[in-house]
């Protein structure tokens, strides 16, 4: 078995090259030179400029023609931190699991899926390999812009499988059909600083700023779907930085995050809070980024061929679930239907992130009959 073939070994060559987001360089090197052995065409390509880029994509397709098979995923990680055993980029395994950042999330997933390719040889239809550097970070030069490149070059998939993390106990036991949609904003509160002697040649911004943010904490946006658990608003930061008991400060912030379901949008929430300012704190003025829209592959073809090759491998039944924060399966779910599916998430972003050597095995064979299965049409 070559190293091409084997998602152990792989696994290892990719999360050996530090790939902090936004990734670059050795880690799409590694990936590009084993998918061209198994005869995809590899196009890397960067996109953006700074703040939020450059970053680097890789689109690798092979075959022709309908259906089409997408995989999706990402070769960025998240800092290690400090307090590993050993060294977050020297793969090491111990006993029975693979040590190393990124082993969860989610470079083992990516080398699952390449050695699942290898397995089953030449295929009809086309397979393609969706991947970026970027979806830890700001994810506005990743995803999106493969994408855009699939659109130029006339690729459409059929399906989409989204490598994420998914399971939770154990291997298969959750398929991730969809997801909610995020929104931060920023709100700031303009003032007028004064003595507190004389509040009247002052204008406190605290009292409206706490009246608005009162009557955001008393919204109710819906008691959840029969896919979703409820939309919620949480106020994650409030600011004033005034250091003087004596002075009334010149402006007052806050920031807001909301998790919503597929009964809301992220602009019609925007108006909504806004409709809460003009209101409650005229003058205030809001920001707002919309990571993502939340979105739902109804249980389907994909769903279930997924979820017959995990039983057919774990005897699981799988949770087809809509939990957890965002993906890059928002942006994917509009070229297609889209689903996630992958290792056990326990330890995704922790010290000592670990893969079980025999999840990888298993999750390999897993991908294989989801890919013979969506391109035997």
């Amino acid at each position: 078995m070559t190293a091409s073939t084997d998602p152990i070994a792989l696994a290892r060559a990719l999360i050996a090259c530090p790939s902090i987001t936004p990734a670059s360089g050795a880690v799409f090197a590694v990936l590009e030179a084993e998918l061209t052995a198994l005869g995809f065409t590899v196009e890397r390509f960067v996109d953006g400029a700074a703040p939020d880029g450059p970053v680097e994509n890789l689109l690798a397709v092979r075959g022709a023609g309908a259906p089409h098979f997408a995989f999706a995923g990402h070769l960025d990680v998240v800092p290690p931190g400090n307090g590993w055993a050993t060294d977050p980029f020297d793969p090491v395994i111990r006993g029975d699991l693979l040590h190393g950042r990124g082993a969860v999330d989610m470079k083992s997933a990516i080398a699952a899926f390449v050695a699942s390719v290898a397995q089953i040889g030449e295929t009809a239809g086309t397979i393609s390999l969706i991947i970026t550097g970027d979806e830890e970070g700001p994810a506005v030069h990743g995803t999106v812009a493969l994408i855009e490149r699939m659109a130029e070059r006339g690729l459409k998939p059929d399906f989409c499988l989204v490598g994420e993390p998914t399971s939770v106990a154990r291997l298969g036991d959750t398929i991730k059909v969809g997801r909610r949609g995020s929104v931060n904003m920023w709100i700031d509160v303009p003032g007028t600083q004064g003595h507190v002697a004389y509040p009247h040649l002052a204008d406190n911004p605290i009292p409206k700023l706490v009246r608005a943010l009162a009557a955001i904490d008393a919204i109710v946006l819906d008691e959840g779907t029969d896919w979703f658990q409820p939309s919620n608003i949480e106020v994650t930061d409030l600011t004033v930085g005034n250091p003087a008991s004596n002075v009334i400060p010149a402006a007052a912030s806050a920031r807001l995050s909301i998790r919503f379901n597929d009964r809301h949008s992220g602009e019609a929430l925007v108006k909504r809070i806004q409709a809460v300012l003009d209101a409650e704190a005229p003058g205030a003025t809001l920001t707002a980024r919309i990571s993502g829209e939340a979105f739902l592959t109804p249980p389907g073809t994909l769903s279930g061929l997924v979820a017959a090759a995990i039983t057919r491998h774990t005897g699981i039944e799988p949770e087809l679930s809509t939990s957890g924060g965002t993906s890059d399966a928002r942006f994917l779910s509009k070229l297609c239907p889209v689903v996630e599916f992958g290792l056990p998430n326990a330890t995704m972003h922790k010290l000592d992130e670990t893969v079980a050597i025999e999840d990888l095995r298993q999750l390999t064979a897993i991908y294989a009959d989801i890919v013979k299965a969506a391109l035997a049409g």
